[in-house]
């Protein structure tokens, strides 16, 4: 099969006769062998039904419907299992992404190698103060935090080889940080297409003001992941080995500077009394329980069953 087209969905029932229509024009136009996985997250409208009257008109479209709304990175990690394409595309259901630029992915995954490829909504249709300018600084901010040169990380079309989805776990709201995720699993061919946005066509968006919380939280989750995931002692050991010298060395000054004193026949003060033998005793205590927290940490990683699983990338 060349192409899986991976949908989640919630309360889309509007949009997915035109979407799917269109999808198949462009597959049917270039000869495509195809599938297209729509998942129902929870909809409480009846998306679920037109899904199950879709299939009966297209013998290429499998539907997925979960108990209740998980989320989007939920419905990707499901769909992405499901697919038997060589190239995986994932869009929205909203009619904002258009089917129209999937031939230039394939192009680009097929004839330039790229492994993943996002698309960049140069010019948006989206209200210009609740989603333009955030967009904008979350993506600046994430391109500086994980290096990779993307201008839209949370674009809702992407390509990716089979391999890439098969490799990566999707889950909370990670769906936004893909490029990293597969970046961390080894594949470094990450490149951008410019993609047309188009402004919604039926319902609202899903997507509140929470997301200005969960997305940066998500960046650091993802970044300290990506780094530390599999070492953790490299993270808590470190930190909890500085801090716990650095509250030794200063109880050590405390002491020799007690011993002095009483070798000179000073006035003596107990140690107690200098307030930075508290810092020197936070400092140690801090520091013993985040190397003891890496210790754990390691042993918990050497025992999982999935450490080297993005080791091997080929056999024959």
């Amino acid at each position: 099969m060349d192409i899986s087209i991976v949908v989640p969905l919630f309360n889309e029932c509007d949009s997915l006769p035109e979407l799917t229509d269109w999808i198949k024009r462009v597959m049917d136009e270039n000869n495509y062998s195809y599938e297209i996985i729509l998942i129902d997250d929870g909809s409480t409208d009846s998306s679920w039904e037109e899904i199950v009257h879709l299939k009966e008109q297209n013998h290429n479209i499998k539907g997925i419907r979960f108990r209740r709304n998980y989320g989007k990175a939920a419905a990707l990690h499901v769909g992405f299992a499901a697919t038997k394409g060589e190239i995986v595309v994932t869009m929205d259901a909203d009619l904002q992404d258009n089917p129209e630029e999937i031939p230039g992915f394939v192009q680009m995954i097929r004839k330039d190698g790229y492994d993943l490829v996002s698309g960049w909504k140069k010019k948006r249709y989206d209200p210009v103060f609740s989603k333009n300018l955030p967009s904008k600084f979350y993506n600046w901010t994430a391109r500086r935090m994980t290096h990779i040169k993307l201008h839209d990380f949370n674009c809702g079309i992407k390509a990716y080889r089979n391999k890439v989805v098969k490799s990566i776990e999707v889950y909370g709201d990670m769906h936004r940080y893909i490029p990293v995720l597969a970046k961390w699993a080894g594949f470094k061919k990450i490149g951008e297409k410019v993609v047309q946005h188009q402004e919604r066509k039926y319902g609202k968006t899903k997507f509140g003001i929470e997301r200005f919380v969960r997305g940066p939280l998500d960046l650091l989750s993802v970044m300290f992941i990506s780094k530390f995931g599999k070492r953790p002692m490299h993270f808590f050991g470190v930190w909890g080995t500085v801090m716990f010298i650095a509250g030794f060395l200063m109880d050590l000054y405390l002491g020799i500077d007690k011993l002095i004193a009483v070798w000179n026949h000073y006035k003596v003060k107990l140690i107690a009394d200098s307030p930075y033998f508290y810092i020197a005793l936070t400092c140690m205590i801090l520091g013993t329980q985040l190397f003891v927290a890496g210790f754990i940490g390691e042993m918990v990683s050497r025992n999982s069953t999935d450490r080297n699983k993005y080791l091997i990338d080929e056999e024959i």
